[in-house]
């Protein structure tokens, strides 16, 4: 396979797998993890395949993470647009043909792992994110 035909494997991999919002909880045992390693768990297992291991997307397919205004800017507003997908006032619509899934499934101490995860990775350093921050972000459960 030429590295052609293996970047488009890798974009098609994502769009059918790893971008499918499919709700990977924790597993038996995630309580003993650090918030570090939830949120490097739950980046592995949802983000990865569209935001690649280094953060930086598939140009023209999906965003960087890398200095992203959004992960970088307020945490209530990223919770916004990853569980429930309400688009940032700071991110303009229509710069890549995919949607981001909604994780609505996640935790608000999970979501706050995912976040501090990203948010402090890929050249990333913004302060951590803490569960009543997205709690809070997210307003009262139906």
């Amino acid at each position: 396979m030429n590295g052609h035909s293996a970047g488009l494997a890798l974009a098609t991999l994502g769009i059918l797998a790893g971008c499918s919002g499919g709700n990977s909880v924790p597993q038996p045992g995630a309580e003993d993890l650090s918030a570090k390693d939830t949120g490097a768990r739950l980046y592995d297992a949802n983000c990865l395949a569209c935001h690649q291991q280094d953060g930086r997307g598939i140009p023209g397919v999906y965003p960087s993470l890398v200095g992203s205004p959004v992960v970088l800017g307020d945490p209530k507003e990223l919770a916004l647009w990853v569980i429930k997908g309400g688009r940032p006032p700071t991110l303009a619509a229509g710069r890549y043909p995919t949607m981001m899934v909604q994780f609505g499934w996640m935790q608000p101490a999970d979501a706050a792992a995912l976040f501090t995860y990203v948010r402090s990775r890929f050249g990333n350093a913004a302060p951590p994110v803490d569960p009543a921050t997205v709690a809070q972000a997210l307003g009262p459960s139906p």
